[in-house]
């Protein structure tokens, strides 16, 4: 069940899991766009937008994904998508005003800033993760899942896009379906890539939330997401999300999100949608 906004991946995170049974050889294919805005402690509003393409293959306990985005942003120059506002000594970065302008030696927990607003666009991070259902009852309501991702630095960082470092993360996942509710969680850990003009360091995350059936096609949930501050001159992450899910018979899912962010690493707000077909 986890989150992992700096990964890019949310619209493939909702309901991944939630209350359902691993099927045996099933291979999917999703798509879909997700928006976000915020002004991550600068004094400029930084827009994203991304849209990712998912492949992923389920098999009994073992689940497989690849997913390759494709990212837009207009903002400051400091603001990396997915990793939030860093400390950017890149000299071909885009918008040096955080250069020129910024405090070279910022205080902890504050960011070098710029009101310039530059926009770029390309491929984002490439991310590989491999699941696997470490312990599960009888009936499929309870489950606990062991993931382990990688997040390839394909990204252009002088475009401000990414790192241009991989990261490396797991995550231990578990839920347990008690009617129609089905509370979740998760905790996670990530090492992070740093290169000589963003330093990262390795740091945790956690999720929980509920997830309610209103039909067997239908299924509305909450949940919190924390991730701890991983930048020089970054801010620790807080989301809270509202997701809804709609099955269009054993095919086609149909899922959509809105977030409000409570920390300087995430945005304000952000929203999104996804469409997965399952062959």
């Amino acid at each position: 069940m986890r989150k992992t906004t700096n990964w890019m991946v949310l619209g493939s995170l909702l309901l991944a899991g939630v209350s359902a049974a691993h099927a045996a050889d099933r291979f999917s294919l999703s798509t879909g766009a997700n928006y976000s805005s915020g002004k991550y402690g600068t004094s400029t509003t930084t827009d994203i937008w991304s849209v990712p393409f998912t492949a992923e293959y389920q098999s009994d306990r073992w689940t497989f994904k690849l997913i390759v985005p494709y990212v837009s942003i207009t903002g400051a120059g400091n603001v990396i998508p997915g990793t939030g506002p860093v400390r950017n000594s890149n000299p071909l970065g885009r918008g040096l005003g955080h250069l020129l302008g910024g405090n070279p030696n910022p205080a902890p927990g504050s960011t070098s800033t710029t009101s310039a607003r530059t926009s770029a666009s390309g491929l984002g991070d490439v991310v590989a993760s491999a699941g696997y259902t470490v312990l599960t009852s009888a009936d499929r309501s309870f489950g606990l899942d062991l993931t382990g991702k990688v997040k390839f630095g394909t990204a252009d960082a002088n475009k401000g896009l990414g790192t241009g470092q991989n990261d490396y993360g797991l995550a231990l996942d578990t839920y347990k379906v008690l009617g129609r509710w089905t509370p979740f969680g998760g905790v996670g850990w990530t090492k992070y890539g740093s290169s000589q003009y963003i330093r990262l360091k390795n740091g945790f995350d956690a999720n929980a939330g509920i997830n309610y059936r209103v039909a067997a096609t239908d299924n509305v949930g909450v949940y919190y997401y924390y991730r701890q501050r991983i930048a020089v001159g970054g801010a620790s992450q807080s989301e809270l999300t509202a997701y809804l899910n709609h099955d269009f018979g054993n095919h086609v899912r149909l899922q959509g999100y809105a977030l409000g962010g409570m920390a300087n690493g995430s945005p304000d707000w952000g929203a999104g949608a996804s469409l997965k077909y399952t062959f």
